[in-house]
């Protein structure tokens, strides 16, 4: 199996690594709790070029997992370090939106020979396995309606009559004879010229010279579009509102894989069903009948609204029918922000005698420390059939890691019995639900170090 085939296989999870919930521990600890979740593929979502920890992509390396760098295409959250000219570069939308998301031109050389540059920059940096350019679509759904629509502005506008010597439709006023409703022809035009102007981003991004495949002959390269369950025409009013074509997307950027993401209007339904992505089919036929043998991924959220938290029976059936319907890979965002943190208790899974005083015990989730130091001296120890209190002279939190370090510790196979300690509402993203404790009576058998 390639590299690349390795990226592209079986259920992916997406990594946040700004979120509290992987602050303050080892790059190594956040590693080793995806990975028993059962991950072998990580989405790593890369909020800043400038701002990435390296050393938890190599963390996950070791492991054996495969490491995407996913990139946002049409904006930026944080403008911290971008070029003082970075304003010019904004598309501009029918109405203002302030969102806290800045959006950028695909009409701007600038931004994109920045974000070229930037992206090719990281992968040269960083060992990522992967790069991915997600959400790289105009907005939005209904945008016209809802004035949550462009590029529209000067950029946009000069180019479109350079290519087609008029301006760009009016979607404003309706009785202009330029308005998009009556002058179809520049209507069309329109369309076309959007789908061409995010084709031809990526494709810069990716194969254009200095970009990600020069600098990284060996990168792994995905492309995203989004798809919704809004009716019969879904797929031409998806390319209509936001230019995304993913057959000829693909065509131009020729990837490793292509991502089907959830939109909006469906991931924030509160009783979105697990088998939900059958009505993608009308995305992934064509893509299928143009690209046979690439490999398809879809994409879900399982917990960015309070009211459409997925817990684990969801994401089994979304699991079963991804690959029932033939997609090779799927991912979820966000890997805590599933219903599982919510109401899954800290499990350990894992312990080891690292030395003849100290144990470490790993978890299913991260764990809290001071729950662990006020049960400090509540740890038992079963050694040769016996049960004895274990002797725990001090604590150490890492993450899903909980290392006790013992005046002396018996030879031979032994058990931890584990008293109630707590996981980390705190870090969650909705944090007024309560802890959960490690059940009564849980116990581990430890191993010794290399066994």
């Amino acid at each position: 199996m390639t590299k690349a085939q390795r990226g592209v296989s079986g259920p992916s999870i997406q990594v946040d690594p700004l979120f509290p919930y992987y602050e303050n521990r080892t790059p190594d600890s956040i590693a080793e709790e995806i990975e028993a979740a059962g991950y072998a593929i990580v989405h790593y979502f890369v909020v800043s070029e400038s701002r990435v920890n390296g050393e938890l992509i190599r963390a996950f390396q070791r492991r054996g997992m495969f490491v995407w760098a996913l990139v946002l295409g049409n904006g930026t959250f944080s403008t911290a370090g971008y070029p003082d000219d970075w304003p010019r570069w904004q598309m501009e939308l029918l109405k203002p939106c302030d969102d806290g998301y800045t959006r950028f031109s695909y009409f701007s050389e600038a931004y994109v020979s920045w974000k070229q540059s930037a992206i090719s920059e990281m992968l040269v940096r960083y060992p990522f396995d992967g790069i991915e350019i997600a959400e790289p679509y105009f907005p939005e759904w209904d945008g016209i309606r809802r004035g949550v629509y462009g590029d529209v502005g000067p950029l946009a506008r000069a180019a479109f009559r350079k290519q087609y010597g008029h301006e760009i439709p009016d979607f404003v006023n309706r009785r202009s004879p330029n308005y998009y409703k009556t002058n179809q022809a520049a209507y069309k035009a329109w369309i076309h010229f959007r789908v061409e102007a995010v084709n031809g981003f990526l494709d810069q991004i990716v194969n254009g010279a200095g970009g990600a495949r020069t600098v990284r002959p060996d990168i792994a390269v995905a492309t995203w579009s989004l798809a919704v369950d809004a009716g019969s025409d879904s797929v031409e009013r998806l390319k209509e509102m936001q230019g995304l074509d993913a057959p000829s997307m693909i065509k131009a950027v020729k990837p490793d894989m292509h991502m089907l993401q959830t939109h909006w209007p469906d991931w924030t339904k509160a009783g979105l069903s697990s088998d939900y992505v059958r009505s993608y089919e009308p995305f992934a036929r064509p893509i299928r009948l143009e690209h046979p043998g690439l490999p398809l991924a879809v994409q879900a959220d399982i917990g960015s609204a309070r009211h459409m938290i997925k817990g684990r029976e969801w994401l089994s059936g979304f699991h079963q029918t991804a690959f029932r319907l033939g997609y090779s890979s799927w991912t979820a965002y966000e890997y805590h922000i599933c219903g599982a943190m919510y109401d899954t208790p800290p499990i350990p899974f894992s312990g080891i005698r690292l030395s003849d005083t100290l144990i470490r015990l790993s978890f299913n989730k991260r764990i809290d420390a001071e729950s662990c130091l006020s049960l400090q001296q509540r740890f038992g120890l079963y050694a040769g059939g016996m049960y004895e209190k274990l002797h725990v002279d001090r604590v150490q939190v890492d993450g899903n890691r909980l290392y006790l370090h013992c005046s002396r510790l018996p030879s031979g196979p032994l058990e931890v019995a584990i008293p109630g300690i707590l996981d980390t509402p705190a870090l969650w993203l909705y944090r007024d639900f309560k802890p959960n404790a490690v059940a009564p009576g849980t116990r581990i058998a430890v191993a010794d170090w290399g066994k």
